[in-house]
C-alpha cells in the first residue's frame, strides 16, 4: 500500500487546489485521504469508486507532485490504445488478405504483449500467421517473426 506523508504546506496546497480546480478535486481528495491513512479499498468503498484511479493518483503525486495530478491519461492508457490500434491494423490486413501486413501487425502486437508478460497469447497470435507462409523465409519480416516466436 502506498501511504503518503504530506507536509502542512503540501496538505494546504492540495486542499486549496481541491476547492478551486474542479477537474483535480477528486484526484486531490484521493491523495489527501491516502495521506490520512486510508487504504485504497477503504477509499473506494467510501466513495463508491473503482480502486484503480484511487491507486493511480497517489502514485502520480508521489512521483511528480501536483503537476502529476494534471495528467489526463492514467498510467497504462497508452499501452491500451496502442494495442487497440495494432488490433485494428491486424483486422484490416485480414480483411484485405494482405498476409505481409498481417504478419507485421501481429509481430508488433505480439511484442507489446510480450512486454506485458502475455507470451502465450502473443505466441498464439503470431504462430498461425507465420505458419501460413511457405516461402520467403529469407526475408527480414519472416526472419524477425521466427526470432520472436522462438522467444515466446
Amino acid at each position: 500500500m502506498i501511504r503518503l506523508t504530506l507536509s502542512p504546506e503540501e496538505q494546504a496546497h492540495l486542499e486549496q487546489t481541491r476547492r478551486t480546480r474542479l477537474h483535480l478535486a477528486e484526484r486531490c481528495h484521493y491523495v489527501l485521504l491516502n495521506a490520512q491513512g486510508w487504504s485504497v479499498p477503504q477509499i473506494a468503498q467510501r466513495l463508491n469508486r473503482n480502486e484503480h484511479p484511487i491507486r493511480t493518483w497517489p502514485k502520480a503525486y508521489r512521483t511528480a507532485g501536483l503537476p502529476g495530478l494534471h495528467n489526463t491519461r492514467q498510467p497504462g492508457t497508452l499501452l491500451v490504445e496502442a494495442a487497440a490500434w495494432l488490433q485494428r491494423a491486424l483486422d484490416m490486413a485480414r480483411r484485405q488478405e494482405a498476409k505481409s501486413l498481417e504478419l507485421r501487425a501481429a509481430m508488433s502486437l505480439s511484442r507489446l504483449w510480450q512486454q506485458q508478460g502475455r507470451q502465450t497469447e502473443a505466441h498464439a497470435l503470431l504462430a498461425p500467421i507465420y505458419g501460413w507462409f511457405t516461402e520467403g523465409f529469407d526475408t527480414a519480416d519472416l526472419q524477425e517473426a521466427k526470432v520472436l516466436l522462438d522467444l515466446l
